[in-house]
């Protein structure tokens, strides 16, 4: 019964949305367009939860559904009233389709291509080998070298991606280690912490970053090396405490490990060239005021060096993450159609939010994010919060003192990467779990605490960078 409920669901309470009248909705001015948003951004949000399609899937379905129902090259069926004022305005239907080929999708084809051609020749695993040596033997010295590293590869390669290499280094290391010894649930637990907070430090590092550059109005918008001026402290400060909390509830009884990574830098005219657009891409990024490029234009470079010289083949092209690709797309379709219909600030304005606390609005979102991230995809989070928390930004008189809109965008944006309780919050934890050395109680007990803390901290951090622009 529950396998049907699933698939019932998703499609029943949108369709009964579609069917009610305005009148049953408790929001004045309701639009038939408006309406028909609510009904795609319901069932978009109960498929992501309850998955009876795959997550991306779903994506390329709301795209679909907006050209159908909400463009102006839909089906005529559903065009019929136009024009009149009940009706509502519709959408470009080209605009639609462009969040197939937003500049976000742009930047984070730049960086699986940086990430691909890292691991392609081994630049990953070789600089792995050389962090690591300044750490020593100690267990704690030694996973902290770990969740630096780790930490450093997420905020440029996939989180997944750099987890399963990280794990795949660590398993002889793990199993040294004795049957009761809690530094085997440590060494295991210590990398997809590190991943997840990681991410956070760039744009690229996880896509609920990406998500929320594209909420940022341009009076406010955050270059790549902005973005890291916050982004990097805020992860140094949080995977220090991370590391502190994983060796007090479980600290290795043994005295010393040995941790051996074997390779060597290639030195090949290919190898070559990956090692200076990596690191001539990273520069651009960084000095972005200086040469006028911005993020988006500066992570198509690495894509033409790298298919102009073969380094990146069509075999390799098979292997990028579309999908994440077509999930953030369907995010970017879902907030344009909340935004160009009016129905995100219709909502937004419908609920007196001036009246209560900026404090008390910031905390809410931030912990509804926390909540939903824990249980679902953080980019699905971020996509269905995203628009909304933009509307509500700019409507909320209250919360100018405090930033306004870019305050609220980035509290939830690093919400949504903090949802890491669960096997099932993250695929970096899926993967240590999948060790069989970690328990759900274990990874539940750090991340509820580092989710607190990392939420807290982006309270904190955001209100002195508030502050410094003030001074």
């Amino acid at each position: 019964m529950r396998q049907y409920i699933r698939y019932i669901v998703p499609i029943l309470i949108p369709l009964i949305i579609l069917l009610l009248p305005a009148s049953a909705f408790p929001v004045d001015g309701l639009t038939v367009v408006q309406q028909r948003v609510i009904a795609i951004f319901l069932l978009a949000a109960l498929c992501w939860v309850l998955e009876p399609i795959p997550i991306y899937a779903t994506s390329v379905v709301i795209i679909v559904l907006e050209l159908l129902l909400l463009s102006d090259k839909g089906l005529y069926l559903f065009r019929q009233d136009e024009g009149q004022a009940h009706f509502g305005e519709l959408l470009v239907y080209s605009d639609i389709m462009a969040t197939f080929s937003s500049p976000i999708i742009m930047l984070f084809l730049g960086g699986f291509f940086l990430a691909m051609a890292a691991t392609k020749y081994r630049l990953d695993v070789n600089l792995a080998r050389v962090l690591l040596k300044p750490f020593g033997t100690q267990p704690k010295y030694v996973m902290f070298g770990l969740m630096l590293i780790t930490a450093i590869f997420s905020m440029f390669m996939s989180n997944t991606a750099t987890t399963a290499m990280m794990l795949s280094i660590l398993a002889p290391v793990i199993a040294l280690f004795g049957v009761k010894d809690p530094g085997k649930i440590a060494f295991a637990l210590c990398v997809p912490v590190a991943a997840n907070i990681g991410g956070i430090g760039t744009p690229i590092g996880t896509p609920p970053n990406a998500i929320a550059l594209k909420y940022i109005s341009e009076d406010n918008m955050i270059s790549f090396g902005e973005w890291m001026f916050f982004g990097v402290p805020f992860v140094a400060i949080l995977l220090v405490f991370a590391w502190f909390l994983i060796n007090y509830l479980y600290p290795a009884k043994q005295d010393k490990i040995e941790l051996t990574i074997k390779g060597k830098f290639l030195k090949t005219p290919k190898a070559i060239t990956v090692y200076i657009t990596f690191g001539l891409t990273i520069l651009l990024w960084l000095m972005g005021s200086s040469h006028g490029m911005n993020s988006y234009t500066v992570a198509l470079i690495p894509v033409a060096i790298f298919s102009l010289t073969g380094i990146i083949n069509k075999e390799d092209l098979k292997k990028i993450s579309w999908d994440v690709l077509w999930l953030v797309s369907g995010g970017i379709a879902l907030g344009l159609a909340l935004d160009k219909t009016g129905l995100a600030r219709l909502l937004v304005n419908s609920i007196p939010f001036d009246n209560y606390s900026p404090y008390v609005v910031l905390a809410g979102a931030a912990i509804l994010c926390l909540l939903m991230a824990n249980f679902m995809s953080h980019t699905a989070t971020a996509n269905l919060l995203m628009p909304i928390m933009a509307a509500l930004g700019t409507s909320m008189t209250s919360l100018t003192p405090l930033g306004g809109e870019i305050t609220l965008i980035l509290v939830v944006t690093f919400a949504a990467s903090l949802g890491m309780s669960l096997p099932i919050s993250t695929p970096p934890n899926a993967l240590a779990h999948a060790t069989g050395h970690v328990q759900s109680n274990q990874m539940a007990r750090v991340g509820v605490i580092i989710g607190i803390v990392g939420v807290l901290m982006s309270f904190v951090m955001i209100w002195l960078l508030h502050l410094i622009d003030h001074i």
